[in-house]
């Protein structure tokens, strides 16, 4: 089964980007996760299984490196990845 998460990270820290783009890193870092950026969200896009332990490794790394944060994230059941353009 395929997944696409929407996340958005909000690090409570006076320094907050180093936090965002740690974690975007290493989403970036890990195969077969197609991972795309914009100014609002980062778009995970992959397999069930491999999408959601990395989401589980991750998110638990960042709070252990830079504390408190606020992820928001939405799920759909399906790559919706616009390098594929499922919408034609």
């Amino acid at each position: 089964m395929q997944l696409s998460v929407e996340i958005s990270k909000y690090p409570l820290a006076d320094d907050y980007i180093p936090a965002i783009k740690d974690f975007i890193e290493r989403l970036q870092s890990i195969e077969d996760l197609s991972v795309v950026c914009n100014t609002m969200s980062t778009q995970v896009f992959g397999d069930y299984d491999l999408v959601m332990n990395t989401l589980n490794v991750e998110i638990k790394r960042s709070f252990e490196q830079f504390g408190k944060a606020i992820f928001v994230c939405k799920f759909i059941g399906t790559n919706l990845d616009p390098a594929l353009k499922p919408h034609g």
